[in-house]
């Protein structure tokens, strides 16, 4: 749903402001400057079109517990990501230096704000008007959250900036439910792609061939199980780039590699007879890349030792291809035959759970304790000049679009990204799978450096010099 961020200094309102929108005491309202710290997200109950609301902490506040840079830093992110911004500002108070800090950060911003004057509860509070008109935003408009005063005009502007894209996102999510979970069936020739797909749809749907290379195109294949939607994408082998024998090859490599790109879910197939080869190893890379979900399918099952006990060739199998593909760790694994159907119902069960694992994302107050806990027991290593990365908050960043599984980017705000070594974040993303598997996910970690002084309002009289 479209998001609206509700931004300001301290004690403008904000909070009652979220919970009339909300419809419910959701957000704490107390006369002490920074009471709310925390982003709190709700969805609107009075608009006409749906919209999540997002209740920031105040911007510009000298708290004496230390929580000011969080604070900065969480409506810095809601402007970031919010569809429409209310910028909050004070009728009785009037124009503060914060405001007008705040305003000119705001006229940047990529999204739609409006100027939202609180506490207007008389018509005599409507003569400031003209004081904030040199915030210099045009789109305006007079309330009181405490009595509910002029709600209506305040929701008819929302909604008209929420209409379309209301109407975008609906559209998004039903094109998706329709099309379901994208599988790219991605593999080396001959791994048995096709004849995975074969044993899934339980029919002679694609062209199954000892040859190498039969299947030339991204081939699109809906199907439903389990009341739940796929597109199953069958792809052409992707062989070294060196023994592409000719252009048909060449196109059929870069449309796999599209396939990949547009998936949900990439299910590798790996040719257990052969083992993993140095061109899974390449293959397994391009989608830690792309930063796709991940299944591995164990395939050619029934030739993997058949002599031995079940349980032992399972383990053996995956410890086998752990050993090789360690860098694609989070994928969870499948032993199958495709040739004889065995087990191959299995891929998609997987699947519906990798989905389902996927929609529970970590809260932002869940996510700062996994990480400041990890940080604690290992302390982050220090440079030639004895600095070491602090961790100042953390928080989720989902896809722009909407996604069947989504894969969000863990934003950590530090002193400076520079400090942040390879092996610690490698020992962060350790530390956080541990607290919250989610298998088939991959953990992306996003370094931005913020330093103390970008949150600090100008002091008085350093304008101009």
């Amino acid at each position: 749903m479209p998001t609206v961020a509700i931004v300001g200094r301290p004690n403008v309102g904000k909070s009652a402001l979220f919970n009339r929108l909300a419809g419910r005491k959701i957000a704490i309202v107390h006369d002490q400057p920074g009471v709310t710290r925390d982003r709190i997200a709700a969805p609107c109950t009075l608009t006409g079109h749906p919209c999540t609301l997002i209740d920031t902490g105040g911007i510009g506040a000298t708290l004496d517990d230390g929580f000011g840079e969080q604070v900065a830093i969480e409506a810095d992110i809601a402007m970031q990501t919010a569809d429409l911004i209310l910028f909050l500002v004070d009728a009785q108070e009037g124009l503060t230096p914060i405001d007008q800090a705040l305003a000119q950060k705001l006229r940047k911003a990529a999204p739609p704000v409006l100027l939202v004057i609180n506490k207007v509860d008389h018509d005599k509070h409507e003569s400031c008007h003209s004081e904030f008109t040199a915030l210099g935003i045009p789109d305006s408009v007079f309330v009181s959250a405490e009595h509910g005063r002029n709600f209506s005009e305040l929701i008819d502007r929302m909604d008209e900036t929420l209409e379309p894209l209301a109407t975008e996102t609906e559209e998004i999510i039903q094109e998706a439910e329709k099309i379901g979970i994208k599988l790219a069936i991605i593999g080396r020739p001959n791994a048995g792609k096709s004849s995975l797909v074969n044993a899934i749809l339980k029919d002679e749907r694609t062209i199954v061939s000892k040859i190498a290379g039969t299947t030339r195109d991204a081939v699109d294949l809906p199907y439903s199980f389990a009341g739940e939607n796929f597109t199953l994408i069958d792809t052409a082998g992707l062989r070294p780039r060196g023994k592409r024998d000719n252009s048909v090859e060449v196109f059929s490599a870069i449309r796999s590699e599209k396939a990949i790109r547009r998936s949900d879910l990439c299910v590798l197939v790996i040719d257990l007879a052969e083992g993993v080869t140095a061109q899974d190893r390449k293959i397994a890379q391009l989608i830690l890349e792309e930063k796709k979900p991940c299944l591995i399918v164990l395939n050619k099952f029934d030739l993997y030792h058949p002599g031995a006990d079940y349980k032992e060739r399972v383990a053996e199998a995956e410890d086998h291809v752990k050993r090789e593909l360690f860098f694609l760790s989070y994928a969870p694994f499948v032993a199958c035959s495709a040739k004889t159907g065995d087990s191959t119902e299995h891929v998609l069960k997987k699947a519906i759970a990798i989905k389902k694992g996927a929609q529970d994302i970590p809260g932002t107050g869940q996510l700062n304790r996994i990480l400041q806990a990890a940080m604690l027991k290992n302390p982050p290593p220090t440079d030639n000049k004895a600095k070491r990365v602090k961790l100042f908050y953390a928080t989720t960043a989902l896809n722009e679009k909407y996604s069947v599984i989504p894969v969000p980017t863990i934003v950590l705000f530090v002193n400076d990204k520079a400090l942040m070594k390879d092996s610690y974040e490698a020992y962060l993303t350790n530390q956080f799978r541990e607290a919250h598997p989610a298998p088939g996910i991959p953990v992306i970690f996003s370094c931005r450096s913020r330093r103390r002084r970008e949150w600090e309002p100008p002091k008085k009289g350093n304008q101009g010099h």
